[in-house]
């Protein structure tokens, strides 16, 4: 895209510097004071081809800008999806992390139940381990005294009841030794088997609590890989908002530039119309027809020769052979060179300021419509088309819409 918009600008580069020095700057510029119009005409073509060949460029550029612009809000969306993703994987990260709070107080309980189960186990076995040794020492005493003990114990009776009592007395403690022994014992194994299971449920909490770690580890690092997305979709953000903003500028640019072209063709054309335009000076018009012999009907009211009734003649008629010169009355500029059904062939001439001559029933016409005229230039023959009643030229003065007597302008 870069290497696109590089030469974009060299082109731009080129026509400008084409335009300016070529066309603005140039020595070569027109001479306005000598109304050198071709020139005038040649320096406009130029930089109206110069603004022509600027607006491709322009176009060129917009369309390049309206690319990148596009690439630009892609990646905004992109980097927006990302970022909601993220939001996302927090929320995920959170419930992870509510989850390993939850499953390290449950191990944590866990633990102090064990300790407690240790401790009961420890008294329980200490318990059982006493009450062994003591039943150990009954036994060993009783065993090392032998059939004597029980004949003395039996003997030092003061009575019969008394020696049944003692009897008795020997064969319970010694029954109770060995039910609290195995009491003791089945404690023991109890308190073993809960230990076992505890310590069981202690591998399973730890085992979650690792494979939650595990999940946790993984959401931080995709939401690590996920961050680095988004700085890599910013810098590319930022890299097409630089580009759109040289494109902005080299638009901008251009867009003056063609302004100032525009600008500098409206001056010259201006000054074209100036050069070109007609205006009269004043000065006394030629006598149209050098070869009259009359004034056969002059300017004013009058009987028309054909309608037979009175009406206004807007010009002055002059009786001249067929075929004889008709001049140009004044420097101007040929608006009209024709033929009608009432003035035949005429001609009409601008000679500035509003002020027109009119040439009618020619038989001949020698000048054509945007050809410009010398006073005494030859325009035309001496006829008798359209409405008229023999060879002569009819010639009227019109001043700013209306007629006037040719008598005004005609020199004696």
């Amino acid at each position: 895209m870069r290497a696109v918009l590089n030469k974009v600008q060299r082109n731009i580069a080129a026509v400008l510097i084409a335009l300016i020095i070529g066309t603005l700057l140039s020595p070569t510029v027109v001479s306005y004071a000598d109304n050198d119009t071709d020139k005038i005409k040649q320096s406009i073509k130029e930089k109206q081809s110069a603004i022509d060949e600027a607006q491709k460029q322009k176009a060129s550029l917009q369309s390049g800008l309206s690319d990148v612009k596009k690439m630009v809000a892609d990646l905004e969306a992109s980097k927006k999806n990302l970022k909601d993703y993220v939001v996302k994987l927090d929320a995920d990260l959170n419930a992870i992390e509510e989850k390993i709070a939850e499953l390290k107080g449950m191990i944590s309980d866990k633990e102090e139940e064990i300790e407690k189960t240790e401790e009961a186990l420890d008294e329980a076995v200490e318990t059982a381990d006493n009450q062994y040794a003591s039943m150990k020492k009954r036994i060993q005493f009783m065993y090392e005294q032998g059939q004597t003990f029980y004949l003395d114990l039996l003997f030092s009776s003061g009575s019969f009841g008394e020696m049944l009592n003692k009897s008795d007395s020997m064969e319970s403690v010694m029954a109770y030794d060995r039910k609290m022994l195995e009491e003791y014992k089945a404690t023991a194994a109890e308190i073993k088997e809960l230990k076992e299971e505890l310590e069981a449920e202690k591998i399973v909490l730890d085992a979650a609590e690792e494979a939650v770690e595990q999940e946790q580890a993984a959401v931080n690092e995709l939401i690590a890989t996920k961050e680095q997305e988004i700085k890599v979709c910013e810098a590319d953000i930022n890299n097409k908002s630089a580009v759109v903003k040289e494109y902005e500028a080299e638009i901008a640019e251009q867009n003056a530039t063609i302004a100032a072209l525009e600008k500098a063709v409206a001056e010259e054309k201006k000054r074209l119309e100036q050069a070109n335009r007609i205006t009269y000076d004043g000065g006394k018009f030629k006598w149209p027809a050098p070869s009259y012999t009359r004034i056969s009907d002059d300017y004013g009211n009058r009987i028309h020769p054909i309608l037979k009734t009175q009406q206004f003649h807007n010009g002055i008629d002059m009786a001249a052979p067929s075929g004889s010169p008709i001049l140009a009355a004044y420097d101007g500029e040929v608006v009209a060179a024709d033929y009608s059904s009432s003035m035949g062939n005429y001609i009409m001439i601008d000679h500035g300021d509003g002020l027109y001559t009119i040439y009618m029933h020619a038989s001949a016409l020698y000048v054509s419509k945007g050809q410009t005229v010398a006073r005494g230039d030859k325009i035309a023959a001496v006829g008798s088309t359209g409405r008229s009643t023999g060879p002569h030229l009819h010639f009227s003065v019109r001043l700013n819409g209306s007629y006037v007597s040719p008598w005004n302008y005609l020199s004696s």
